[in-house]
């Protein structure tokens, strides 16, 4: 090398160690400041199209979107007309344990309030609010304002939840508090909206609300609304196809008019007020009741419906009296029960097509008079019947037992099964009936491959890793005594009669978080 370059060469070496020191100095500022200084990075963000970095900006979730807006002035312009947010506890950093004091609660407004209010209200997609304080009159203005940023023409998911046990008393009442402005869903602001969740507020929908052209899913959940309200909601909505309905006390008739031919799901749970429900929707394929028997169920033409459950005090009975011929097409049916007075009928129709059926009787003490070997009017009613799955669990068993009567076992002539696959008999006891019921199923049904017996089992179990248990949570003495009669009338009584072809698998309580002995 010449003696002329040498210094050049030191130069360069020197500017880039500069230029390194430099690098260095600005990575210890803040991520904000870090932004400012590199012009470069920035240069780069500004050189893409903006509606590809709001879609890039657009697809984070709302914490991660909002650190993004602190470190990139781009992402500070997407983040004003950012599509999805959640405000609740956990996305606004509050901590859960503090989130019932007045200082949180003030807080949790203040953080809302002002992202909505510095929102463009452009491009909203998705907005869901979850408040943990029952609202007074400041949060009731607040959440108004809110709303009318938020719902405009393109939004098309709205989740509001209220705690409904704060207010259970106004929904048992008149109304609830905070009333949702309908209003807001007029002049075009709700012909987006595809899904409108709704909970712990009042609705007063009227004649003059607009159609809601895209709303395909409607949840009420400890909503006040009338049958008349919500009558002039559904006839807005003709594109629905799902409507749940949970804890609205308020309503006395639900009427599900004829016009809603997209309606696939009907769901109502627990409306302490209701008396009747009445459905001319033609296509509902899976509907879902639990409450009480006092309802009166019309549900029209249900020549579609695949799948069904019913929880109440005599639904075995129900589904088996009344059902059978309104739906010939039934495929799936979980019914709950946890008092049947009287015992299940054998007659001549027929679930023709019921592939598998899940039957809960289960309660503190089931009745003692209820016959479980009358289920078997279910064998001959479900010819094509592949799966059973039978819970008789209960923490005191009243039925006669076998061991006090092992004589004259009840069997039934002639009736044969030849498509059930797999029976499941979760919580089983040493009764007498229920015995008959088991044999029964390994000496008539001749498909049979696998036989599942449970005694009654912990709530949590050592052995479930999702449980994360060292020992199994503990049984009376009395039901591990009774669970260990079940086991011995299991292999007393059915596991002579099991034929070889059939996989049966006996499952008893952990013996070793529960060292009981008869």
């Amino acid at each position: 090398m010449s003696m002329e370059r040498q210094p050049d060469c030191r130069r360069r070496r020197t500017q880039g160690t500069n230029g390194l020191n430099a690098s260095r100095a600005k990575r210890k500022g803040s991520p904000c400041q870090r932004d400012d200084d590199s012009q470069g990075g920035e240069i780069q963000i500004q050189s893409l199209p903006e509606d590809t970095w709001c879609y890039i900006h657009s697809l984070m979730p709302m914490q991660a979107a909002a650190r993004a807006a602190c470190v990139s002035r781009a992402f500070l312009r997407s983040w004003r007309c950012h599509p999805n947010l959640t405000f609740s506890y956990t996305t606004l950093g509050l901590d859960k344990k503090t989130c019932e004091s007045d200082a949180a609660a003030r807080d949790f407004s203040g953080k809302v309030d002002q992202i909505l209010k510095r929102h463009s209200g452009i491009g909203m997609k998705k907005l869901k609010i979850h408040m943990f304080e029952y609202c007074d009159a400041k949060d009731s203005c607040n959440l108004d304002t809110w709303l009318q940023i938020a719902v405009m023409p393109g939004i098309e998911e709205l989740k509001l939840t209220l705690p409904i046990e704060a207010d259970r008393d106004s929904l048992l009442g008149k109304r609830a508090k905070y009333i949702f402005p309908h209003s807001l869903l007029s002049n075009g602001s709700g012909d987006s909206i595809r899904y409108l969740f709704l909970s712990g507020c009042s609705f007063n929908a009227t004649a003059e609300l607009c159609w809601l052209r895209s709303l395909t899913k409607l949840c009420l959940h400890g909503v006040y609304i009338t049958g008349d309200k919500l009558g002039c909601l559904l006839c807005n909505s003709l594109a629905l196809e799902r409507l749940e309905i949970r804890y609205c006390d308020g309503l006395v008739c639900l009427k599900v008019p004829f016009m809603l031919q997209q309606l696939r799901y009907l769901e109502v749970f627990g409306c302490a007020g209701l008396r009747m429900i009445d459905s001319k929707a033609p296509n509902i394929s899976r509907f879902s009741y639990e409450g009480g028997r006092t309802v009166q169920l019309s549900l029209g033409e249900t020549l579609q419906m695949k799948k069904l459950y019913i929880y109440f005090h005599g639904a075995v009975h129900y589904a088996r009296v009344e059902l059978p011929s309104s739906m010939p097409n039934l495929k799936t049916a979980t019914i709950y029960s946890s008092c049947e007075m009287i015992n299940t009928p054998m007659l001549r129709s027929k679930y023709l097509h019921l592939k598998k059926l899940s039957i809960v009787l289960s309660a503190t003490t089931f009745p003692a008079a209820y016959d479980y070997f009358s289920l078997v009017s279910f064998f001959d009613a479900c010819p094509s019947l592949e799966t059973l799955v039978l819970n008789v669990s209960q923490w005191k068993m009243e039925h006669a037992s076998i061991f006090t009567n092992p004589l004259d076992l009840r069997t039934m002539q002639g009736q044969q099964h030849h498509k059930m696959k797999r029976v499941k008999i979760l919580g089983f006891t040493s009764a007498k009936s229920l015995v008959e019921l088991t044999c029964h199923i390994v000496e008539s049904i001749t498909s049979l491959e696998h036989l599942t017996l449970e005694a009654i089992q912990s709530s949590f179990r050592c052995s479930v890793p999702a449980h994360k248990r060292r020992k199994c949570s503990p049984l009376p003495t009395d039901v591990l005594m009774e669970a260990q009669r079940a086991v011995l009338a299991i292999r007393t009584y059915i596991e002579p009669k099991v034929p070889s072809m059939v996989k049966l698998r006996v499952v008893e309580p952990c013996r070793r978080c529960h060292a009981v002995e008869l």
